[in-house]
């Protein structure tokens, strides 16, 4: 029977960054990985980056760094989190990734971990769609481009309707946050532990072949 591994994020989340090495270990691995982004942190979940957020954010962030590898840099630290301007908002990069879905979804991982070494690594704005279009450029995503750059409704659309799907998963599941793996084998769905992403990326191919 046919498996799908469906991987609930947000492109703000710092966990999540945290994940990508593993997940993009499991999509080479040959199992089936389908993003689908929860929307966490747009809308209502939006908020601005004031001096205790941003002192959490970079706390949280250190803790990622050292359990994961990944890199937090001093630019995204002045920056990113320095910003008291714009929004913490993951609306504008949660709808750049349904443009690749709709256009080219093989590389929707891709294109996420290319969004967040734009935040993480390099410092970018990526609630600015001046700087998501450029990453999708460089890419050579350049229908995706397209798509973001009219927005129409029929992409605000399917933005909406895969946000929402992600979180009546996540009720349906009780998924607490994100990032969630969760298991698909015909009518079933099994929420996996995705503490093993961080501790032992091993134990995660084991709960798969368990399952």
């Amino acid at each position: 029977m046919a498996k799908t591994l469906h991987y609930l994020f947000d492109p703000l989340c710092g966990w999540c960054y945290g994940a990508t090495p593993a997940v993009a270990a499991l999509a080479e691995a040959d199992i089936k990985v389908e993003p689908l982004p929860t929307g966490l942190f747009s809308g209502e979940g939006a908020r601005p980056m004031d001096e205790g957020f941003a002192d959490y954010a970079w706390a949280n962030d250190q803790r990622i760094g050292r359990l994961t590898g990944q890199p937090f840099t001093p630019l995204y630290r002045t920056q990113v989190l320095g910003d008291r301007v714009r929004l913490f908002d993951s609306g504008p990069a949660t709808v750049t990734l349904t443009a690749v879905s709709l256009t080219e979804p093989a590389r929707e991982l891709e294109a996420l971990k290319a969004i967040q070494t734009a935040r993480y690594v390099n410092g970018r704005d990526i609630t600015d769609l001046r700087t998501l279009l450029d990453v999708l450029k460089q890419l050579n995503l350049t229908d995706a481009a397209a798509q973001l750059e009219r927005r129409s409704p029929a992409l605000l659309a399917a933005n909406q309707a895969r946000t929402a799907s992600a979180r009546s998963w996540m009720r349906e599941l009780d998924a607490r946050g994100v990032p969630t793996l969760i298991l698909e084998s015909g009518q079933a769905r099994k929420l996996l532990d995705t503490s093993a992403i961080y501790a032992s990326p091993g134990a995660l191919f084991e709960q798969l072949r368990a399952a």
